[in-house]
């Protein structure tokens, strides 16, 4: 995958007490115990050394005596400020030659954001350097502090802290937080943006969960090399596994992530994580890598490389590879195959390289199959090469010339015939041409384009064909004219001005017959009938396959949109094919070329609605229905209730006649307590606060097959949120065959402010649940880690 920034990095370990201090200078808005804190428009760096003398001094007091400019002591609600510190106490005595500040009795200090707060402090308050008896603090930026035994300021850039705790948590009724990081000592250094920790152990609800006798971490965002939280996986296939991943940065642009781990069922085994960014090339190599395991006797690993490169501004070089080492790596592995088609894995090399209306590339492309006995695939071709040339040019008035010439040579894909004893697929090359000149005539409510086109192929082939023939070569040309409309109104439906439209098209396409059921079938398979392939002169993906046709499409949609912001509030449509003489080149049901020919004259009729009308429901269908026969042929109808944050349900059920029948139901919903909105919304203060009341939430989707009548994927899972912290627990079931399925369990430990653990389900949920929120929102991630 292309990056266009530097990567970002990944987590880190939890950030210790007072670690948070210069990150927190950003804070944006921050409400503590009695102060609340605003960042200015612009800020800019204070004055130090001899200029920060001259910044002004501030003092306010109930009683103030001394001398000028050498002492001054202040009684009673006093208020010191200079340059960015704000120093509140019952009673100051200020140094002016040594710009010395001893505070007694409700101490509390503000600086870049923080609050500090205890009985006694003394400080020289340009360099900021001194000492805080007992002091509290919070920190703005995560919303969460701690208190400490002594804080020594050496200077503005370091500072070390004894006895120190961290939490986000208010104390319970037990009077302790529900978690709690502690140390024995911290050394902060800013200027290195490294911070030290001593004996740091963290505990949840009393119980030590992590420790470590000596804890680095960086004081910022920025990158650091070092141990990252322990992860745990469980899953029916290799049992418990734990990993450690080691964080290794690099340089700021190159870093790689190193994680060493172990299987309760399989062994020892390891993963890499390597990417670079560099000004004319950037990509990933990701290794997984199991050097025995226990369950099969051998060597398990896997690889996958992406890499885009730019070595002139008009070349581009991407390369796509995925390789693993035997057939049931999808199934005992599914998080290292991380490709849409587990069984087909691609090795893709392309290259692509413009002169100004010209596009000119080349590609190899290869596959790996991992095949079951129970259940083969057929694997597509491979490209060794392909070799093109694209073309577009228009004259600015509605006249476009696009032309593309092709040469593919095509070779058989080792173990990817579904049935290894057929007769061989035929091999070989094939040359194509694609052309079309179109004219496009358009006015504000209508434009009419007229198209001619053709598809020229010639093959030479490794082996004959049944008649004989090695090479193969055929012109196929297409007329076309399609005209589409867009008609307005102003209208009042549903109690609501809208403004409806009114949109028919109507496209007329011819193309010749021509005998094509002895040609090489490489790349080309029938299209689905939907909504954009109804508005296509070939039926046929690919090259090799032009449908004959002399038909005419129609259809018409119209929509209701709010005329003060064009938002679509109702979508209808329909639209039918008619054919004008009987198609011979025509797709079978599966979608391969060579099917019969098709003598009825009216296609099945396509319907389309969607709409958010009704407050909080989303509804929308597509239906396709054969007239002749009074049945549906294809159908997906879906509805979702989302009443508010955090509250979604939907369901879907989709039907294939003689296919497959599937309903889906996905939902987040709080089953007790309030949402992170709503305890906001009633107590002002975000969601990253401190109220740790706790809410639960339920997580989920389920798709059942209704023609196998078995539950094929699933996910299920709960959400704690207790304000300070939110516990996650997720099923995950993946099915790898109609009697197999690889079963996860997902355990997660969020401390807000500070650090996620365990294993992550945060993707998963995200990605099979539509309308999943998370509970606190990724922008303001946990201050301590950045999850990918």
């Amino acid at each position: 995958m292309h990056r266009s920034r530097r990567p970002r990095p990944p987590c880190r370990w939890p950030l210790a007490p007072l670690a948070l201090a210069a990150a927190a200078a950003s804070a944006q808005g921050v409400e503590g115990p009695g102060l609340t804190l605003r960042r200015a428009e612009s800020l800019a760096p204070l004055p130090r050394g001899d200029a920060g003398r001259q910044l002004p001094i501030v003092l306010r007091a109930r009683e103030l005596r001394g001398r000028p400019d050498l002492e001054t002591v202040a009684e009673g609600e006093v208020e010191f400020r200079r340059g960015g510190t704000v120093l509140r106490a019952d009673r100051l005595s200020y140094d002016f030659p040594e710009d010395l500040a001893l505070a007694r009795g409700h101490v509390r200090v503000s600086r870049d954001g923080n609050v500090y707060s205890g009985p006694e402090l003394q400080l020289h308050v340009q360099r900021f350097e001194g000492w805080f008896l007992e002091p509290t603090y919070f920190f703005g930026r995560t919303g969460a502090g701690g208190t400490a035994r002594r804080i020594d300021f050496i200077d503005e850039q370091r500072a070390v802290a004894s006895g120190a705790t961290y939490s986000s948590c208010s104390p319970d009724e037990e009077g302790g937080p529900a978690w709690v990081l502690s140390t024995e000592r911290v050394k902060m250094d800013f200027e290195a943006n490294e911070g030290i920790a001593e004996n740091a152990v963290l505990r949840f609800q009393g119980v030590p969960i992590l420790g470590a006798p000596v804890l680095s971490f960086p004081l910022t965002d920025e990158r650091k090399s070092g141990w990252l939280p322990p992860s745990v996986n469980l899953d029916s296939k290799s049992g418990l596994q734990v990993s450690v991943p080691y964080y290794w940065n690099i340089a700021p642009n190159r870093d790689a992530t190193i994680t060493p781990l172990v299987s309760a069922k399989r062994g020892l085994g390891s993963e890499l994580e390597f990417r670079f960014l560099e000004p004319r090339y950037a990509g990933t190599i990701a290794t997984h890598l199991l050097p025995h395991d226990r369950l099969t006797g051998h060597s398990r690993r896997a690889l996958n490389l992406e890499a885009d490169s730019r070595p002139l501004d008009d070349l581009s070089v991407q390369l796509r590879t995925l390789r693993v080492s035997d057939d049931a790596y999808w199934k005992d592995f599914p998080r290292a195959v991380p490709s849409i088609t587990p069984r087909l894995l691609a090795s893709d090399l392309q290259a692509r390289r413009v002169f100004g209306e010209a596009t000119v590339y080349a590609r190899v492309e290869r596959w790996q199959v991992l095949q079951d006995e129970a259940a083969r695939i057929e694997a597509p071709y491979q490209r060794s090469p392909q070799l093109g040339v694209r073309w577009l040019r228009g004259n600015g008035e509605g006249l476009a010339f696009g032309l593309e010439a092709e040469a593919n040579h095509f070779v058989e894909t080792s173990n990817g015939r579904a049935d290894p004893s057929a007769a061989p697929r035929p091999t070989g090359t094939r040359t194509h041409a694609l052309g079309s000149l179109a004219w496009s005539h358009a006015t504000p409510g209508w434009t009419l384009t007229p198209k001619l086109s053709f598809n020229a192929a010639s093959y030479s082939l490794d082996a004959p064909l049944a008649d004989g023939r090695r090479r193969v070569s055929r012109v196929i040309p297409t007329l076309s004219l399609d005209s589409a409309w867009v008609l307005e109104r102003d209208a009042h439906w549903f109690g609501r001005d809208v403004r409806q439209t009114l949109e028919p098209r109507l496209l007329y396409s011819r193309t010749p017959y021509r005998a094509q059921a002895g040609l090489p079938v490489f790349d080309t398979a029938g299209k689905d009938l939907n909504f954009d392939s109804i508005y296509t002169e070939n039926q046929f993906s690919g090259v090799d396959r032009v449908s004959d046709a002399h038909q005419v499409t129609a259809g018409v949609t119209t929509r209701l949109l709010d005329p003060a912001t064009g938002a679509e509030t109702l979508r209808l449509g329909i639209a039918q094919r008619y054919l004008l003489r009987d198609q011979r080149i025509t797709a079978q049901a599966d979608g391969t070329p060579d099917g019969p020919e098709l003598t009825q004259r009216f296609s099945d009729v396509l319907l389309l609605g969607s709409t958010h009308l009704v407050p909080r429901w989303t509804l929308d269908a597509s239906l396709q229905y054969n007239s002749d026969t009074a049945r549906m042929v294809r159908s997906i109808v879906g509805a979702r209730y989302s009443p508010g944050p955090y509250r979604t349900v939907g369901a879907t059920y989709r039907f294939a006649r003689d296919l497959s029948e599937q309903v889906e139901l996905g939902w987040q919903w709080p089953i007790y307590g309030a949402t992170p909105a709503e305890r906001a919304a009633s107590s002002g203060a975000t969601s990253n606060g401190t109220n740790c009341r706790g809410s639960w939430f339920s997580v989920g989707r389920i798709n059942y097959s209704m023609r196998d009548s078995r539950v094929t994927d699933s996910i299920l899972g709960l959400e704690y949120d207790a304000g300070c912290w939110i516990g996650r627990v997720v099923a995950e079931r993946l099915s790898t065959g109609r009697s197999e399925a690889t079963t996860r369990l997902l355990l997660q430990l969020e401390l807000v402010g500070l650090s996620r653990l365990g294993s992550n389900p945060l993707q998963v949920l995200k990605d099979n649940i539509p309308g999943y929120r998370l509970l606190r929102d990724e922008r303001n991630p946990p201050a301590a880690t950045t999850y990918d």
